[in-house]
């Protein structure tokens, strides 16, 4: 079940990100992340209460601790960056730098975790990334700025790699401990990080004035929903029910899945080069899932 929630979580991604592309990004990252996490927490209210009922889970200080911050660097710190290096470079460059992700995750799962790949399933990681390259990378680079580009690169591979990191340090609690707690906990911490960063800044007249201007609210709602509460619930599951290295690698089938999705609902070319790279990506997936 693992493989199938990473994947799900993967295509659900990558249809809020298409929805993300038709609202056409109107919100800056900060207030866009902020306001999706919100949306989120508030829906994983009634969803604990529903599924665990109104007692705590049972977590020990340290657990606490390393929830919350999870939450912090993993969402409100790296989905803010990585909005922000979608941004400043685009979802082409921003997708090749977010395959970090998953050598990311790998390293820490073997160095904290004791995880470890069969080496025919390296075969299917190196299928996934190459099939992601493919989809993603783009000759025309004249488009942006040699300083838009550095800061893009900065930002995307530094959110990247708290992601990775926010995961990993979550991971053994999502195995023993309240699955929706650790999910709805995470996304809290996140939204409240952010807010208090708001109110040390003073922010609150810029933000306000962001929210107050006229938005596509309908599809930045949906985009959040899906985005947010739906694929992070996915993605966590995919965590708790199978190694982290595999969890990351079946999530990168998200740029593929974005191809798809973009041809089928934006009008958006398939080339040749695109659909040989999603083939390489699926096939990829078939060898880490079955093997």
């Amino acid at each position: 079940m693992g493989e199938f929630f990473s994947v799900a979580c993967a295509a659900c991604w990558a249809i809020a990100v298409v929805l993300f592309r038709r609202s056409g990004e109107s919100l800056p990252a900060f207030e866009l992340n902020l306001f999706k996490n919100v949306l989120a927490t508030g829906l994983m209210i009634p969803t604990i209460l529903i599924f665990h009922g109104v007692g705590l889970p049972g977590y020990s200080a340290g657990q606490w601790l390393v929830v919350l911050a999870s939450g912090v660097i993993g969402i409100a710190i790296a989905d803010t960056w990585y909005l922000r290096a979608l941004n400043l470079m685009g979802a082409s460059r921003t997708g090749v730098i977010g395959m970090l992700y998953s050598p990311f995750v790998i390293v820490l799962s073997i160095l904290f975790l004791a995880e470890s790949l069969k080496l025919v399933q390296y075969l299917g990681f190196v299928l996934v990334l190459a099939g992601i390259l493919f989809v993603t990378w783009s000759r025309n680079r004249h488009e942006i700025s040699s300083r838009a580009l550095g800061q893009g690169l900065l930002f995307a591979a530094a959110s990247v790699g708290l992601m990775a990191i926010g995961v990993v340090m979550v991971k053994p609690i999502l195995e023993t401990h309240e699955f929706l707690w650790t999910v709805g906990l995470r996304l809290a911490a996140g939204a409240i990080g952010m807010l208090l960063f708001v109110w040390l800044s003073r922010g609150w007249q810029r933000m306000m004035l962001h929210y107050r201007s006229p938005q596509p609210w309908v599809t930045v709602v949906a985009a959040s929903l899906l985005g947010s509460y739906v694929s992070m619930i996915l993605w966590l599951a995919g965590y708790k029910y199978t190694d982290a290295s595999i969890a990351a690698v079946l999530n990168e089938t998200a740029a593929a899945f974005i191809v798809i999705f973009a041809w089928l609902f934006l009008g958006e070319s398939l080339t040749a080069r695109k659909l040989a790279g999603v083939t390489l990506a699926f096939a990829g997936v078939a060898i880490i899932v079955l093997v």
